[in-house]
Order: C-alpha cells, then sequence, then structure tokens
C-alpha cells in the first residue's frame, strides 16, 4: 500500500496524540495509543476536530515542519494542503507563473504535468489524508460509542457539532477532489475498516454526496460570527452548496443555477456580511477583521507555522528589487508573479492594481525562471490594515480567504445571466458595488447592457485574482482547454497554445493506481 505518516489529533495549541496510517480511505489510523484511552479525556473530542481544521492549515504536529503529516521524503512545506490547491488552480492559468525551476512545478506553469507529477500526488494524499481523519472521529463518535464511554450533557452537545462540522470538511476535501481530479474514491464512516482496496467513484457519485451532505449537516452546523470564524457555519455550508451546484455542469453533465442561486441568495439575505470598504485589508494580517470573510483558513504566526497556506503566498510573491520589510515577512523567496495577460485584465483607475510592484519587472514573462520577468502581485501581506508588522516574519498571521462576500456577488451576476433566477438590477447593482470600491468613485461602474459572461469571467479574473478559483472557472466557462483563450506559456510555449481537452482533469497518480488497482486512470492519461 501507499503508506504514509499521518497525524490523528491534536493541533494548533492541543496536539495529543500521533498515529501512522496510509493514504487508503478504508484503513484506519494506527495509533501508538487506543481510542479507549485518549476519550477518557473529554478535550480529546475537541483536539480531534481541531486536527481537522489544521490539516488544511499546516503539515504536521510540529510548527513549520517536523512530525510530518505525510511522507517526510516529500518536502514538507511543499506538501501544505492550501498551497498544493492554490497552484493547482493558479499557476496553469492566465494568472500566476512560478520562477522556481522544478520539475514538477514547471509542468503545473505550462500544462504538461503527466501522473508522476510530485504536486499533484501530494494534493492527492492531502485530500485522502483529511477525508480519512473526518471518517475516524465520525467513527468514534456515533451515539453507540458514546454512550459506551458515557458521554452525555454539554459534550454530547458539542460533539454533536463538531460531527457536522467534520462532515462539511469532509465534503470540501471531497469537492477538492473531484474538482481537480475527476473521479475519486468514495468511503465515509459507515464502510468497513480494512479488506481490499476500495472501489473507484464517479464524479457524479462522489458529487451527490456531497450535495446530501451539506443538505443534511445545515441545520446542525453553528451559526456565523466572531466566534465561530474559521470554522464551518452555516453561511460556509450555503457557500459550499452555490460552488458544487455552480459547476454542477461540469461535474455531472446536468445544470443546477436555480439551486446555486438559493444558497447564493441564503449568503447574501442573511445580512451577516458586508464588503470590505478597502479592498486590500482582506488580505492583510488582521483579515479576520474583515466584515466580507465567510470562511477562511486561518494563519498564526505563533500557532500554526508552516510553509505552505498564506505564508507561501507572501514570502513567494517578494523578490527582485522589493523590500520584505515592506511585507511584514523575513525574506524574499522570488517565486510568484503575473502572467502578462492578468495584468491586462485591469484598465486604468481600477483601484484593485494598488498592491502590484512594477519598479525592475517586466510585463512580458519571456523567462518563467526568472522573478524579474512578471508584474509582482504581492496581494497577500503580513502587515494590517493599519500598516503594523504581524507578530512574526518567519510565519505570517494573514488568513487565506477561501470564500468571501464579493465572489458571492459575482456568483449571483452569472448565475442570474444563467437563467438561475433573481433580477438583472440585482446583479448589476452587487457587481457596481465591487466595482464603486475598486475604482473609489462611480467612474467604473457598467450598464446592464455590459453586464455579459465575458464580462464576469473577467471581472471575477480582476476581483479574485490569486484567491484559487481560476481554473475552476475557465473551466465552467470552456476556456482553461482548447485554444479558445490562450496567455503565456500554455502548452509549454512563449506565445500559448491550445492544449487537450483531456487536461481539464488532473490525471490519478501513478502510485494511486498500483496501489489501488480498482481505480481507472483518467482519459489522455
Amino acid at each position: 500500500m501507499n503508506c504514509r505518516t499521518i497525524a490523528l489529533a491534536g493541533a494548533v495549541a492541543c496536539g495529543v496524540l500521533i498515529s501512522t496510517a496510509c493514504t487508503d480511505l478504508t484503513v484506519a489510523p494506527k495509533s501508538t495509543v487506543t481510542a479507549g484511552n485518549v476519550f477518557t479525556d473529554p478535550a480529546s473530542y475537541r483536539a480531534f476536530v481541531a486536527k481537522l481544521y489544521a490539516g488544511l492549515a499546516v503539515t504536521g504536529q510540529q510548527g513549520g515542519a517536523g512530525q510530518p503529516d505525510l511522507d517526510p521524503s516529500f518536502d514538507e512545506g511543499f506538501s501544505q494542503y492550501i498551497r498544493l490547491w492554490w497552484q493547482m488552480n493558479e499557476l496553469p492559468t492566465d494568472e500566476a507563473i512560478i520562477a522556481w525551476n522544478d520539475g514538477s512545478l514547471s509542468e503545473l506553469n505550462s500544462g504538461n504535468w503527466g501522473s508522476s507529477n510530485a504536486f499533484l500526488g501530494a494534493m492527492y494524499n492531502r485530500i485522502t489524508f483529511q477525508v480519512t481523519q473526518a471518517n475516524e472521529f465520525l467513527r468514534q463518535t456515533t451515539d453507540v460509542v458514546l454512550d459506551s464511554r458515557g458521554v452525555t450533557g454539554p459534550l454530547r452537545s458539542e460533539i454533536r457539532t463538531y460531527r457536522a462540522e467534520a462532515r462539511f470538511l469532509r465534503a470540501l476535501s471531497y469537492w477538492h477532489a473531484i474538482d481537480l481530479f475527476g473521479n475519486y474514491i468514495l468511503v465515509t464512516e459507515n464502510d468497513p475498516v480494512g479488506g481490499p482496496p476500495p472501489l473507484g467513484a464517479t464524479r457524479q457519485q462522489i458529487y451527490d454526496f456531497i450535495v446530501s451532505e451539506l443538505t443534511a449537516i445545515q441545520g446542525a452546523l453553528p451559526g456565523p460570527g466572531a466566534a465561530t470564524y474559521g470554522r464551518a457555519t452555516t453561511m460556509a455550508d450555503q457557500m459550499l452548496q452555490a460552488k458544487v451546484y455552480l459547476n454542477a455542469g461540469v461535474y455531472t453533465g446536468t445544470t443546477h443555477y436555480a439551486e446555486a442561486m438559493t444558497a447564493v441568495n441564503a449568503v447574501i439575505g442573511s445580512g451577516t456580511y458586508s464588503l470590505a470598504p478597502i479592498y486590500v485589508n482582506n488580505f492583510k494580517a488582521d483579515n479576520n477583521t474583515s466584515p466580507e470573510m465567510i470562511f477562511a483558513v486561518p494563519s498564526d504566526g505563533a500557532r500554526t507555522q508552516s510553509y505552505g497556506n498564506t505564508n507561501f503566498l507572501i514570502h513567494a510573491s517578494c523578490g527582485g528589487s522589493m523590500s520584505s520589510a515592506t511585507y511584514g515577512v523575513d525574506g524574499c523567496w522570488g517565486g510568484l508573479r503575473l502572467k502578462p495577460e492578468a495584468y491586462a485584465f485591469y484598465p486604468a483607475g481600477d483601484g484593485r492594481v494598488s498592491y502590484f510592484y512594477t519598479s525592475g519587472q517586466t510585463v512580458a514573462v519571456t523567462d518563467m525562471y526568472n522573478f524579474t520577468n512578471g508584474i509582482a502581485a504581492p496581494k497577500y501581506q503580513n502587515v494590517t490594515s493599519s500598516g503594523a508588522p504581524g507578530s512574526r516574519t518567519n510565519f505570517v498571521d494573514t488568513d487565506f480567504p477561501m470564500f468571501r462576500l464579493a465572489d458571492a456577488y459575482l456568483m449571483y451576476a452569472e448565475l442570474n445571466l444563467r437563467g438561475g433566477g433573481g433580477t438583472q438590477q440585482q446583479a448589476l447593482d452587487y457587481v457596481n458595488a465591487l466595482r464603486v470600491r475598486a475604482y473609489g468613485d462611480s467612474s467604473g461602474v457598467i450598464t446592464a447592457g455590459q453586464l455579459t459572461l465575458p464580462f464576469i469571467l473577467d471581472e471575477r479574473g480582476r476581483e479574485l485574482l490569486w484567491e484559487g478559483h481560476r481554473r475552476t472557472d475557465l473551466i465552467r466557462f470552456g476556456e482553461f482547454t482548447g485554444n479558445t483563450r490562450v496567455w503565456a506559456w500554455k502548452g509549454g510555449v512563449l506565445a500559448g497554445q491550445s492544449i487537450a481537452a483531456t487536461l481539464a482533469v488532473y490525471p490519478l497518480p501513478a502510485s494511486e493506481l498500483i496501489a489501488n488497482p480498482n481505480l481507472q486512470q483518467n482519459p489522455g492519461y
């Protein structure tokens, strides 16, 4: 089997249990301690669910590196969940390019990956790790098991909430699985542990499971608010439903725009969120105070140390003649820049370019490995909205904004244009609210005739640049593969060229095909 070292429970400030298991979803985590003695401590349930959240933010049981969750032979920073997911959704698109001459990263830059790509394998294993952990938490918290341990009262009620959160996090990872890899493996807490490798599941089957799970847990999740920031809430659940429904046509061949609109309206209509008055404050070290954040992956320089997440995005976006102190970090890694097509998204007057760094940088990327080729875009910064540095410079305090209100506004407009309901005037109002913020006045306001699907795709590129949405968006609009839209280094050539339709999903890692003969490789690989 394709075994990895993983951590079962405890993270952030509550590490309590270390275990080893395989990336096979049917293999239960094995530990040097047993469930019987760990769960005599009521705090262990909270520690376990904390580890599920931490799986999105950190890579092991020790800050930065050390005691890794996954294969220690693969650089721990490279294997962080958000870092991997971000790279797979941004590097192959018209938005980002990385200067590091690593074979696997170069393949992502240019759309020339194969089933042996190390980063694709690491992402697959990260997803599997998250699902496996969630399944085990759910096995350890059934009514039968809790009755056998004599768990009652307030703790029992808390655990019911934790179970809903674990199901949300599992659904989130399953969404990432079908979005990136298409077919995957569907295993839940109800499946037997051990035995032969599981059968593969289709995108449709996993899509149906995700939708049923998100619907079932809606009433059991905590409500949004400061006390539940960074946790799965009712509105995070609605937003994830909206994302899954919006892309249903890609995943299943059947669109669900009306259902997506219902979920988007639930988020917007909750009255919980509002646009941050200043756009860039959504990406600063105190962005946990932004009224726009629906679901974030927290980062704390002292307590959630990682070489991935926003720590990667901030350090790697700095280089050339840039001063690292300006961005609140201890050094520049000289990696990420804009592809020229992304720089061209923005017309004169659009204030969302305020953080771009152009001194000594060229617009053209004639050499993908030269940091000064390409405009630098330090969108994420380890300084607060008032200009104060983060708590540390080697690890950052800036949270990753997985879902925010601006995305919901743009989704409403797109869904209205696609026939999902709503009104044109409301769609226009939401888009113009973003543009008034971007321009600082009404000079960027558009009219109803300008509100088209091509405009929405470009506006999503402007508003949501480098937030991990671009590949999914381009695929939904039919512009990721083929030659309808080309960009620098698409297909491995400077001018860009058509790429095969089969690249709309990544290959299943070769190592997984060897470990599980029931899996079938995606077409074209």
